[in-house]
């Protein structure tokens, strides 16, 4: 039986934060996840918005991890390379909303976080297609945006360049303790560890259950986007929110750090079975068109290259992360929703402390860096000629939309955390995430795959088990049709 120090459950944002901070440690450490890649649950599908922290209750989990979080950030991505900019944020009120404005100001002093309040003319100095009826904003000029899914790859990538170790498709399925050690059982492997941290998001409970963990009551909210095309990108410049209420943060409108502009999200609740599939509505997709147009003039949905929605899970109004009473050693991280993505990074931080408490553990002199990633779209026409002569597949464009290329997915293929599948290819490289969503590019996204993993084009995937794209040949399976 392989036995590590720490076995993280969960490849999220959360999870993989908490397995590079202890990849620093002199440390044996594992990460599971259920599916093909990381960042393939709330991770993969939010707003990227890296908060301020004026929103959370003083003195909660929440507001602590939210306003550590997000004064990392800045240093992280770009010793990650991961795509991040620090635009600011408006909460944007009309007249009657001027002393809810005043609540969430007084909150984010207390939380020590740079706001003000401004006015009409000052909203529009910032935002020129700010709604008419805009009367006032409460300012956080720290706020920012963040690529959720290439935050999460990164820390896993530079987790397991430090000696960390990431395995996908292998879901826990029982876990027990004896002594010392922890026994987790997955569908593939059984494996023994000091320390487990449950990270594992919409599915934490169950992994609580497996343990005998009391549970914890957990909510989940299905919330519908817009992904609008490059071309609107000058409509907004800042992160633009709604006055809050007991939703949630409400229908935003914001830049992505990639260059897009994103709407959404709403906010449905959605009983357990239904937390992960993720699907979208028309009435939340209509919601989200009214509530952008509310705050912004211009919004031009048209221009929508994609829909989507995600899920975010809580357990009442604050963070759990706290060390099992009834299991020693049993670390459960749950309800990280929202502002989660921006609270990780410190969450990660704090968890691996916990854990090198616990197990002694001895902190590395230091950590691996990751080599800083050539992208054609970043480069200059000098750097593009360079690399091409170094290897000409850096030279061949295969995503137009985005200009990615080969190179690129190559590199991609045969990262610490190899992408297997096209979806994997695209959050790390953008392939197939312009305007044609991959009509172009995908067929040679999967001669790529197929070639670099020694696979046949039938068993290429998008994602999970059983999304193979193209199953058979077309001669030889179209009689089934």
């Amino acid at each position: 039986m392989n036995v590590y120090d720490v076995i993280v459950i969960g490849g999220g944002v959360v999870g993989t934060a908490v397995l590079r901070s202890l990849a620093a440690y002199k440390a044996k450490v594992l990460l599971l996840e259920k599916s093909s890649d990381v960042a393939c649950g709330s991770s993969r599908a939010n707003s990227g918005i890296v908060h301020a922290g004026y929103d959370a209750e003083s003195g909660t989990k929440k507001a602590y991890f939210n306003v550590k979080g997000a004064a990392m950030f800045p240093s992280l991505t770009a010793e990650l390379d991961v795509p991040y900019q620090k635009v600011g944020s408006l909460v944007a009120a009309r007249k009657e909303g001027l002393s809810a404005l005043e609540v969430l100001r007084d909150r984010g002093v207390r939380n020590g976080v740079k706001v003000e309040i401004l006015g009409r003319d000052a909203v529009r100095a910032l935002e020129p297609n700010i709604a008419d009826d805009i009367e006032y904003a409460l300012y956080a000029p720290e706020a920012g945006v963040v690529s959720p899914y290439q935050l999460t790859i990164a820390f896993a990538d530079h987790a397991v360049t430090n000696g960390a170790e990431v395995r996908l498709e292998e879901k826990v399925i029982a876990l027990s303790k004896e002594g010392a050690l922890f026994s987790v059982r997955t569908e593939k492997e059984v494996y023994a560890a000091r320390f487990v941290v449950n990270a594992a998001g919409a599915g934490a409970a169950e992994v609580n259950a497996l343990i005998g963990e009391e549970p914890y009551q957990e909510t989940h909210a299905v919330g519908d986007y817009y992904i609008l095309d490059h071309k609107e990108a000058g409509v907004v410049r800042t992160v633009v929110f709604p006055l809050p209420d007991e939703r949630g943060k409400g229908i935003l409108v914001a830049p992505t750090a990639d260059g897009n502009v994103i709407l959404g999200p709403t906010s449905r609740k959605v009983p357990h079975e239904e937390a992960e599939r993720n699907a979208v509505t028309a009435e939340g997709l209509l919601a989200v068109r009214e509530g952008a147009a509310r705050l912004m003039k211009g919004v031009n949905v048209r221009s929508a290259i994609r829909v989507y929605a995600g899920t975010r899970t809580a357990v009442g109004g604050d963070f759990i992360i706290e060390e099992s009473a009834k299991v020693p050693g049993f670390y459960m991280l749950l309800g990280i929703c929202s502002p989660g993505l921006t609270s990780a990074p410190a969450i990660g931080e704090y968890v691996a402390e916990e854990a090198a408490k616990k197990l002694s553990l001895e902190k590395k002199e230091k950590m691996i860096p990751l080599p800083k990633a050539f992208r054609f779209r970043e480069s200059s026409a000098e750097e593009i000629a360079a690399k091409a002569k170094e290897d000409p597949a850096f030279g061949r464009i295969v995503c137009r939309c985005e200009k990615v290329t080969e190179g690129e997915i190559v590199r991609a293929v045969h990262s610490p955390v190899p992408a297997k599948t096209v979806d994997a290819v695209k959050r790390r490289v953008r392939a197939g995430m312009g305007r044609c969503q991959g009509g172009f590019c995908q067929p040679r996204v999967m001669e790529i795959l197929s070639r670099e993993l020694g696979i046949p084009m039938t068993a290429v995937r998008k994602g999970d088990a059983g999304s193979e794209i193209a199953p058979y040949e077309v001669k030889d399976g179209y009689e089934t049709l």
